[in-house]
């Protein structure tokens, strides 16, 4: 609360003149920034401390929804375009998600110094490459030692590990307030956290209440590698319904940070788009007393293991044909129009029947 009031003075100034009461300014601070403040401080002022409690819980509730939201607006922007000049050179160009762009500027850091390092003992007079050439070179050294290896990352050097500072509280439940970002500063959900340290190493700090380091735990691996050689000789792929891939990360079905054990029987293993499916788009996975994994959609409804096969005809275009001289007549301009007679559209009842997550 004193670490929020330091940006937020006109709350400061109305607990110190007590306009509001120290209930009402532990739960507002919560929630409130430099921009909001003010309009806070107004309800504060007219509302009971439990009205501000319930305010500031669907507040929060509404900034999950929009953080959640442009966690899938970043998603669904990822992308990577390549395509040859015409000198025969391939020009790249993408956008990323921050644990995903984070994860390729370290890899890249660590190629391209592996590369150089050894460059200026070799010979050290030579005039170096540019940083844009460096990453150039960088970038193929860690296609060939992908094609090399294989796909399937080992343990990288520490020093070139993404980092991701996450608070217990939110760690152990998204709902909870506390911090979930980057080692730069940049935020991820709780949520793309949980997946992430669900395979992962881990490193406990412990933390007096004025924010000081006071014990460092030993960094360990979520998964130890004989469990891991053991998941992977069982799944043998992507757990999740119709994929299969072969190359997963493992996945906690009880949260350790919520007390689920790391063993064999609480593991599945997933693709990285299924992971990421399982904890940020609502798909939840449980595993059944005979030991069998059943997946189910955000809408609660299960998804099959294997999903029926669509019934196709012998002979598609016969079919076609006949159905087309069936309907003889029907071919007309306006034939995909739509029924719609000019009345209002309400987008919010709309998504409320339809959109499985909606309510």
């Amino acid at each position: 609360m004193a670490r929020a009031l330091a940006t937020l003075p006109r709350l400061t100034e109305a607990l110190g003149s007590g306009e509001l009461s120290y209930a009402k300014v532990r739960a507002l601070t919560r929630v409130a920034t430099p921009e909001t403040e003010e309009r806070l401080l107004a309800f504060g002022k007219v509302g009971t401390a439990a009205h501000v409690e319930r305010l500031v819980r669907g507040w929060r509730r509404v900034d999950r929804q929009a953080e959640a939201r442009e966690t899938a607006r970043q998603h669904a922007s990822r992308a990577l375009h390549m395509y040859q000049d015409e000198d025969g050179t391939v020009v790249l160009r993408g956008r990323l998600t921050p644990e995903v762009g984070a994860l390729v500027i370290q890899a890249l850091t660590a190629a391209r110094e592996t590369i150089y390092q050894r460059a200026r003992t070799t010979n050290a007079e030579t005039e170096p490459p540019t940083m844009a050439q460096q990453q150039a070179d960088a970038l193929a050294l860690l296609a060939e030692t992908a094609l090399h290896h294989g796909v399937e990352p080992g343990a990288p050097a520490e020093r070139y590990q993404v980092v991701v500072h996450v608070d217990a509280a939110a760690l152990a439940d998204p709902d909870q307030p506390g911090q979930s970002a980057l080692e730069d500063g940049t935020h991820v959900s709780a949520e793309t956290s949980r997946r992430l340290a669900c395979d992962a190493s881990r490193v406990v700090m412990r933390h007096d209440p004025d924010g000081h380091v006071v014990e460092v735990g030993a960094r360990t691996r979520t998964i130890p590698p004989a469990l891991r050689r053991a998941l992977h000789h069982r799944d043998r792929g992507c757990r999740f319904p119709g994929c299969g891939l072969s190359v997963g990360q493992g996945h906690h079905i009880c949260h350790w940070a919520n007390g689920g054990p790391t063993t064999l029987s609480n593991l599945a293993l997933l693709c990285r788009r299924h992971h990421r499916a399982v904890h940020e788009e609502g798909y939840t996975v449980e595993r059944e007393p005979g030991g069998e994994l059943r997946f189910q959609r955000p809408d609660g409804r299960l998804l099959p293991e294997v999903p029926p096969a669509p019934h196709v005809p012998g002979d598609v275009v016969e079919m076609l044909r006949s159905r087309n001289d069936r309907d003889a007549g029907c071919g007309h301009a306006r034939v995909v129009s739509s029924d719609w007679m000019g009345e209002r559209f309400d987008v919010r009842y709309a998504i409320d029947v339809l959109h499985p997550l909606a309510g």
